[in-house]
C-alpha cells in the first residue's frame, strides 16, 4: 500500500515574543518551524491545477495565525494551534509540527507533536475579500480586492467554441488592466485567497475558473456576481468613472452594490 503523499515547510524562521520566564517578556526571539502534512488523498489526476492540492500558503498562514492569536508562554500551545489550523483543511490527514527557540541556548530547544485530529479550535484565517467590477479609468481601490475587468469589446469570431474565446478575451482584458494598474493577475481560488489574507488587490482572469461552469455567460457582470458568491465576498462594488451608471443586479441579489 502506498504511503501518503506529504508536503512540508522547512526551517521557517519568525521572530516573536514567547516564553514563560520573566526574562522572555518584552523580548522577541527567533522561532524555527518545521511542518509536515500527510495528505488525505494522493496527488494524482490534478492536471497541474493549484486549486486541487493543499497549498503551501496554508502552512505559512497557520504559523502566522497562531502567532497572531495571542502571546504564548509555551511552545506546546503554539504548536497545537498551528496543527489545528492545518487540520481544518479537508486535504490534510495528519500533521507534524516542530517549533524551536533559537536564542535561548547555543543550540535549539523545542517541541514536536503529531496530530490526526485537532485538540484545540482553529481560528478563521481567511479574510473576506471584496469583488469589484472595475471600469476604465476608475481609481485603484485599497485592501483585499479582486478586480473584474470590463468587457474588452473585441470582435469575436463566429463558430467554434464562442464561450471559450469570450473567456480568453476577458483574460486578455485582465492582463491589460493589471499592467495599467501595476497589479498581479490571479486565475485560481488559491491566489484569490492569498490576496484576501495579505490584503492585496489583484485582477482576476476568469477563464480558468469559469471554463467548466455550466450555464454562466462569459461576460464581466455575470462573472463578478459568480465570483462574489463563490468567495463569500464581503461586498460587490462597481468601480466606474464619474457619470457612468453601474450594471443592474439581478432581483434579490444579496451582495450590496454601489460606486466606490
Amino acid at each position: 500500500m502506498d504511503q501518503p503523499d506529504r508536503i512540508h515547510l522547512r526551517d521557517y524562521i519568525v521572530s516573536a515574543e514567547i516564553g514563560a520566564f520573566q526574562t522572555e517578556r518584552g523580548q522577541r526571539q527567533r522561532l524555527r518551524f518545521n511542518v509536515d502534512v500527510d495528505l488525505a488523498t494522493h496527488v494524482v489526476g490534478v492536471n497541474d491545477e493549484v486549486d486541487r492540492i493543499l497549498s503551501y500558503d496554508i502552512l505559512t498562514g497557520a504559523v502566522a495565525a497562531g502567532l497572531a492569536d495571542r502571546r504564548y508562554d509555551l511552545l506546546e500551545t503554539l504548536a497545537e494551534k498551528i496543527a489545528a489550523q492545518i487540520l481544518a483543511h479537508p486535504r490534510a490527514a495528519q500533521v507534524r509540527v516542530a517549533v524551536e527557540k533559537l536564542d535561548r541556548i547555543p543550540g535549539a530547544l523545542g517541541v514536536t507533536l503529531v496530530r490526526r485530529q485537532a485538540r484545540v479550535a482553529a481560528e478563521a484565517i481567511q479574510a473576506p475579500i471584496r469583488v469589484i467590477f472595475h471600469g476604465a479609468e476608475a481609481p485603484l481601490p485599497e485592501g483585499g480586492v479582486a478586480l473584474v475587468p470590463e468587457d474588452p469589446g473585441l470582435p469575436l469570431p463566429q463558430g467554434g467554441n464562442a464561450r471559450e474565446i469570450a473567456l480568453l478575451a476577458l483574460d486578455q482584458a485582465a492582463w491589460a488592466l493589471a499592467g495599467r494598474l501595476g497589479l498581479t493577475v490571479a486565475d485560481s481560488r488559491t491566489e484569490l485567497d492569498w490576496a484576501a489574507t495579505e490584503g492585496r488587490a489583484v485582477v482576476w482572469a476568469p477563464a480558468r475558473m469559469l471554463r467548466d461552469v455550466p450555464g454562466l455567460a462569459a461576460e464581466p457582470q455575470a462573472a463578478a456576481i459568480w465570483l462574489a458568491e463563490r468567495l463569500g465576498a464581503s461586498r460587490l462594488d462597481w468601480a466606474l468613472p464619474a457619470g457612468t451608471e453601474p450594471p443592474a443586479l439581478p432581483a434579490g441579489f444579496a451582495i450590496a452594490s454601489g460606486r466606490l
